[in-house]
């Protein structure tokens, strides 16, 4: 799980602000008479241009090819196609793309091979290696997170791969079925009772034998959904700029008081259940005492668009309200 603004301006009528600059102009070529060239202007503020509606895609990071795919898009690449399938399975891939190697070092040779029309990054990929992707492909940089306003960084990356993959009313629809699932979920955790309910999510990984905890504060997309839906974010320490994320241990844990502990594991690994289990300061916490530690569905991405929000929305109302 890595670290993971785009200029406004006028567009045409078919497409929605928010996203990016776009503009669509006839093909120079005229071969075809529907063909449009698109200009959009990314998250850096690059300039890309494309001869019409991208079709060959290649998205270096989860979150983006989970946008391709919510856009019926079928991106040809994919960075670690076997972990996208494991940690996001909210849009999982129809076909099946090339691997073209990790999200933070994809192999430059695999995608050239694919001659994609675009490449999709986010700007947690060094530059270096978007430097090398620009000679092979027009990329289109989208900003990774932004914790003042996740659900909008969100919805403007959406919007922005949509101009470029000519798929706009699909993004429309996307965010509609996004926002009514909130609207659902905010429903269900009132007629429950549990309107402004205290909750921590966290993740947590071993090393050396000692449990890390990953806080997911109010400025974690996690933690703006669970606002969004009519709950109170447990975390006080202060997370970064951009994922919102925090750091602290088990004893960090003890500030907390009575709430509703959440998390997602993996098969692998889940240290709450197993390397805590002996901890007597874990075993001390009130929720712990309580039985309010819920351990939602493998798949979820917790960095990822609408439909992994949305997957997320489901499985915490529904392990709150059981």
């Amino acid at each position: 799980m890595r670290r993971h603004l785009i200029a406004l301006c006028a567009v045409s009528a078919a497409v929605v602000a928010l996203a990016g600059c776009g503009t669509t102009e006839p093909a120079a070529t005229g071969a075809d008479s529907s063909a449009r060239s698109i200009t959009l202007t990314d998250a850096t503020g690059q300039k890309v241009k494309l001869d019409g509606p991208a079709e060959k895609v290649v998205g270096t990071e989860w979150n983006v090819v989970e946008s391709l795919v919510s856009l019926g898009v079928d991106p040809v690449g994919v960075a670690d196609v076997k972990g996208y399938g494991t940690w996001d399975t909210s849009a999982p891939l129809t076909n099946s793309p090339k691997d073209i190697g990790t999200r933070g070092e994809p192999s430059m040779d695999t995608v050239a091979a694919l001659a994609p029309d675009l490449i999709v990054a986010t700007t947690d990929l060094p530059a270096s290696a978007v430097k090398q992707l620009r000679k092979i492909a027009p990329v289109l940089e989208v900003r990774s997170a932004k914790a003042s306003d996740q659900i909008g960084q969100m919805k403007e990356n959406l919007d922005l791969i949509a101009e470029a993959t000519g798929t706009t009313e699909r993004a429309e629809k996307v965010k509609q079925s996004f926002d009514a699932k909130v609207t659902e979920g905010r429903k269900a955790l009132a007629d429950a009772g549990l309107a402004g309910r205290r909750i921590a999510f966290a993740d947590g990984y071993v090393a050396a034998n000692q449990v890390s905890i990953r806080p997911y504060t109010s400025g974690s997309l996690i933690g703006a959904v669970n606002e969004a839906i009519g709950l109170k974010n447990a975390w006080t320490v202060k997370g970064d700029a951009d994922y919102g994320l925090a750091a602290t241990d088990v004893e960090g844990l003890t500030g907390l008081g009575d709430v509703e502990f959440a998390y997602i594991g993996s098969e692998d690994s889940d240290p709450f259940k197993d390397d805590l289990a002996r901890n007597a300061v874990w075993k001390s916490l009130p929720f712990v005492k309580k039985d309010t530690v819920h351990r939602l569905p493998d798949g979820i991405w917790m960095f990822g668009g609408p439909l992994s929000m949305q997957a997320y929305v489901d499985a915490v109302v529904a392990a709150l309200t059981k």
